[in-house]
């Protein structure tokens, strides 16, 4: 707030603060509760609001504001609260409506908050927020609808358990074109299935095997015992 315009605001807070203090049962809760918001003093908006309110409380704008300052402190619960109230007694109050909007939204309650928009478009048609929130929540729904409508994915049934590679078997190491390309036929028919964890296994087996004859040859090299052709 520019200083002249908080200057002014601390002068108007002083005037409607000794009003009140005057005539406790004063409408002058509401323009003091007024200035606290523009102020950002949102507690002591709350403070004076809910004491106005115990003389007035059928006062519309009094519980419109109200809402506002507890929806400005996260209280989104109380606020919600008023300002369903307010439009019980008000339904086409469009500050109540515009606050609520934004609670629903928060909260997951999109039809709430499309009821909210279609009461303010319904008095203005080309109210922009009104509609780009409207457009927003109306996808949202359309998705969610969506989801629901898909059917449960089903687990695919476990499959037996392969046995287990035994690296050190001589056949193994003996015929390693042969076993070679087995376990690449395995790696294709896995990967093709699209089954990430059958295909790291497989590549895990494949890698273990591949260790095992280098190591098998570099000892049979050292033994001069002569390695096995690939």
């Amino acid at each position: 707030m520019a200083p002249q315009k908080h200057a002014a605001n601390a002068m108007e807070i002083d005037r409607l603060a000794t009003q009140l203090a005057k005539d406790p049962h004063s409408k002058a809760f509401l323009p003091l509760a007024e200035e606290y918001c523009k102020a950002g003093m949102w507690e002591e908006a709350v403070s004076v609001l809910e004491d106005g309110l115990k003389h007035y409380p059928g006062f519309i704008t009094a519980m419109v504001v109200l809402g506002r300052a507890y929806d400005q402190l996260n209280q989104p619960n109380k606020a919600r609260a008023v300002l369903e109230g307010a439009i019980k007694l008000s339904p086409e109050n469009l500050r109540a409506h515009r606050t609520l909007i934004k609670i629903y939204a928060a909260q997951g309650l999109t039809q709430e908050a499309l009821k909210s928009c279609r009461v303010i478009l319904a008095m203005n048609p080309k109210d922009e927020e009104a509609l780009s929130v409207q457009a927003s929540l109306a996808v949202q729904e359309r998705e969610s609808a969506s989801d629901r409508a898909l059917p449960a994915t089903q687990s695919p049934a476990p499959e037996a358990a392969k046995p287990a590679v035994d690296p050190t078997s001589e056949s193994d190491t003996d015929q390693p074109s042969a076993r070679l390309g087995q376990m690449t036929t395995d790696l294709r028919s896995e990967t093709a299935d699209a089954r990430p964890s059958r295909v790291g296994d497989t590549i895990a087996r494949l890698e273990a095997w591949l260790r095992t004859l280098e190591r098998r040859r570099r000892d049979r090299s050292t033994s001069g015992t002569p390695a096995p052709n690939p």
